[in-house]
């Protein structure tokens, strides 16, 4: 995990994610997943570019089950975009960092 990139749990999620000023990217994942691992470091250089303008987030789904559930996390690497506390994204698998960096933007305008 990139140095802009956190780790989040359930009981964190809502002052990280929803109750945040900046937008959250957050990657629901797991480390038995082959494509979450694929798309971590384009998260990490995600992170790095939207430094001050979104935070990057991720959620292990075997240890914070509680908030997969929440948000029916049926497939991963699941991607939501959260702003205002609202979901303004959804991606579900890996994709390139081109087609994520085009969600992002959409959302920070």
């Amino acid at each position: 995990m990139g140095e802009n990139t956190i780790a989040v749990s359930d009981d964190q999620f809502k002052t990280l994610v929803l109750d945040s000023k900046e937008p959250v990217l957050v990657d629901f994942w797991a480390e038995w997943c082959g494509p979450c691992k694929m798309i971590s470091p384009v998260l990490d250089e995600l992170a790095d570019a939207y430094d001050g303008k979104l935070k990057i987030a991720k959620v292990n789904v075997d240890e914070n089950r509680a908030t997969a559930i929440k948000y029916h996390v049926r497939s991963i690497p699941m991607l939501l975009l959260f702003k205002d506390g609202q979901i303004q994204a959804t991606q579900i698998g890996a994709v390139g960092k081109g087609q994520l960096s085009q969600m992002i933007d959409k959302a920070l305008v």
